[in-house]
């Protein structure tokens, strides 16, 4: 699992890095008048933050897909490992077939209704605004940005068990995007609190990576920031570290939730001790 996500990260990062010094460089020339007025004595190296920032933003579409893909295929290989098997990469890509393109465009669907309804927000707020309606634009901004939290948060949870549904179970797309959907029905508040408590740790993770990594930028590059080329690639190998932990955790956790859900619900531990036996038989 390790070693199939470090190599995919490896090369999104080296993508990612190569946007960011290059394309951020670009960007950041262009950005001179601009922060010549904002930050004349360019303590603050607003060009350059600005630039390295629209340059990584360019590689988010690589790494949403490729840490999609690769929570696919980690599903699959925890699936297996709950019987005691192992799966290479070449079988895991063969068992997932077309069923990994997806999760990816069931991912990219749902992303598309949360920013839909974020921008449904912002578009409130905005009308309230060129019409000087501030106390509206202060009530939408509030209220509207308390509603799509909570509508993002239920909809991730009920949506946490998609993914795994379809990488292992045969059936038509929507149909088992349904079934992953009805699989959360009546444990939304467990599965809510592991979600919550992953993404708790998985910040940890990266925060204790990340804190180093600005020391270690900062004492041999003199660029705490990691602007300059030796940051950029103190920071790529801290990202590959951090990326793939977190990859790797969150698709296992995800992978147990569907098997435990399903073992509580449809005696799933059964057929997977007969599946156990027969393999080791």
């Amino acid at each position: 699992m390790f070693g199939l996500a470090v190599m995919v990260v490896t090369v999104v990062v080296i993508v990612q890095a190569a946007l960011e010094w290059y394309v951020g460089g670009l960007i950041s020339g262009a950005l001179a008048d601009f922060s010549a007025t904002a930050d004349p004595t360019g303590d603050l190296g607003l060009d350059q933050q600005l630039g390295m920032t629209l340059g990584s933003l360019l590689s988010l579409p690589l790494l949403l897909v490729a840490t999609t893909v690769l929570t696919g295929l980690l599903i699959v290989s925890v699936s297996r490992s709950v019987i005691g098997q192992t799966v290479t990469l070449g079988e895991a890509v063969r068992v997932s077939k077309r069923r990994v393109w997806w999760v990816l465009g069931i991912t990219l669907l749902y992303l598309a209704v949360i920013a839909v309804g974020y921008a449904v927000v912002a578009g409130g707020i905005v009308l309230a605004a060129s019409d000087e309606r501030w106390a509206l634009v202060g009530i939408a901004a509030i209220f509207g940005s308390l509603l799509m939290l909570a509508a993002t948060v239920w909809i991730s949870v009920r949506m946490l068990l998609v993914a795994p549904a379809l990488m292992l179970e045969g059936g038509a797309f929507w149909a088992t995007v349904r079934r992953g959907w009805k699989l959360t029905r009546g444990s939304f508040w467990r599965l809510f609190g592991i979600y919550l408590l992953v993404q708790i740790i998985m910040s940890v993770v990266v925060g204790i990576i990340a804190v180093p990594t600005a020391v270690i930028s900062g004492v041999f590059f003199n660029d705490p920031l990691m602007l300059s080329f030796g940051g950029i690639a103190v920071s790529s190998i801290a990202n590959v570290i951090s990326y793939t932990l977190t990859t790797v955790f969150s698709a296992a956790v995800v992978a147990l939730l569907y098997i435990d859900i399903r073992m509580r619900r449809e005696g799933l531990d059964v057929e997977l001790a007969r599946a156990a036996d027969q393999t080791a038989a």
